[in-house]
């Protein structure tokens, strides 16, 4: 996600799955509700399917919100298994994890 947006501050994965046909606001409401952060900080949200072959990143950069769907045609993301609605990534979780690297 290099180039037209920002590097966020902080990169949250949450660990349930989402529905994939949540927009902007159905997404943002999950973050607020079920994840206790908001939307609006300057952080970037990575929710996964069920099947976890896609990944939905929503990020607030000061300006707007960008929403982005990444999807596999092979192979699945990995979610991390914890008990917290959601764990925070390093950069290089991240791009592995944009990667597909298990």
């Amino acid at each position: 996600m290099s180039g037209l947006i920002a590097h966020p501050v902080q990169i949250w994965f949450s660990v349930a799955a989402v529905d994939m046909r949540r927009g902007i606001d159905g997404l943002s409401s999950h973050v607020q509700q079920v994840l206790g952060h908001a939307p609006c900080a300057g952080s970037a949200f990575v929710f996964r399917n069920r099947a976890g072959n896609r990944i939905k990143v929503l990020l607030w950069d000061g300006t707007g919100v960008w929403l982005c769907q990444r999807r596999l045609h092979e192979g699945r993301f990995i979610g991390p298994k914890a008990g917290e609605p959601c764990v925070s990534l390093t950069v290089a979780q991240w791009e592995w994890l944009i990667a597909g690297v298990d």
